[in-house]
């Protein structure tokens, strides 16, 4: 079990690092999605299920729903 703990904070932390240089911001959103899944992973391997279930509701959830519907808006305007 250790072994996947360090499995998940390695892809923590590169889609953490990733989010940073994509240029592609829909790239951004589901790299963000993926890092809010890995979260809710290690707060369930914490013993924390309340957290692990917020954190995937509205990270992964909600969050990745606003983003979305933010970049259809932003393209389409003509001016962005």
């Amino acid at each position: 079990m250790e072994i996947f703990l360090i499995i998940m904070l390695i892809f923590l932390i590169i889609s953490s690092i990733a989010v940073a240089f994509i240029e592609n911001l829909f790239s951004v959103v589901i790299v963000f999605m993926v890092y809010s899944l890995i979260m809710a992973i290690l707060w369930e391997q914490l013993n924390a299920p309340d957290l692990a279930i917020t954190e995937a509701a509205v990270g992964a959830g909600v969050t990745t729903v606003l983003f979305i519907i933010t970049l259809r808006k932003m393209r389409g305007n003509k001016n962005v």
